[in-house]
């Protein structure tokens, strides 16, 4: 019979070893953002290099000092399991906040811890969204395939606004359709009507970021 694998180098949900650092040779650097747990017994968190060994509220901290003046929604009505997973893109690309449309708990598996280094915000219902969207002048571009959208290739996003994405299957909900400044879709060549929503997610916060931050000139 054939030996199990030792998984005991592969981190939650992970398929591949972890990343990461062992223990900090002695002696310890003593600058407040460091975290003594980490310190000791090795960091393998998927961070990068620079915040190696460094307290979850640290690195917080260091990432508002550069937020993206981005914010993504997601409405969340029937624990969609897509929701992590457009949470662990919205990290990568540093947005000012996440903000959950509908029930307040959510599925947070796909999003792999990465959460913890996002600031979370709750609406119960799209009335309360659009209420802060326009306390905090950030407009609501609705991403989804809907009739009468307009492409998300061809459209001009600006660098303040929140991407609104609905749930796996049902798109937007209408009155998230209703909030919405403008709708825009991807364009696709296959025989579904949509994709993923944590595709979907991952697209629209690209072509955001090849206009406000790749593209961007001084």
């Amino acid at each position: 019979m054939t030996e199990a694998p030792d998984r005991g180098d592969l981190g939650p949900g992970e398929f591949y070893p972890v990343v990461g650092v062992g223990p900090h040779p002695l002696p310890w650097p003593t600058d407040a953002h460091f975290d003594p747990e980490h310190l000791e017994l090795g960091d393998r968190r998927n961070v990068v290099d620079k915040y190696r060994y460094w307290s979850v509220e640290a690195i917080v901290a260091d990432l508002d000092k550069s937020r993206a003046k981005l914010h993504i929604a997601i409405e969340n009505w029937q624990h969609d399991l897509n929701i992590g997973s457009v949470v662990r893109t919205a990290n990568a690309f540093n947005v000012s906040a996440v903000h959950i449309v509908g029930k307040k708990g959510w599925n947070r598996r796909g999003a792999m811890v990465t959460d913890r280094y996002l600031h979370l915000m709750h609406h119960p219902t799209v009335a309360e969204f659009v209420e802060w969207s326009q306390e905090n002048q950030v407009p609501i571009i609705g991403i989804d395939n809907v009739p009468g959208c307009s492409n998300i290739e061809n459209a001009t996003l600006p660098e303040s606004c929140v991407l609104y994405f609905g749930q796996e299957g049902p798109g937007l909900s209408p009155e998230g359709i209703a909030a919405c400044s403008q709708i825009l879709g991807i364009t696709q060549s296959g025989s579904t009507r949509s994709m993923n929503a944590s595709a979907a997610g991952a697209i629209a916060m690209y072509a955001w970021a090849m206009q406000n931050v790749h593209g961007k000139t001084n």
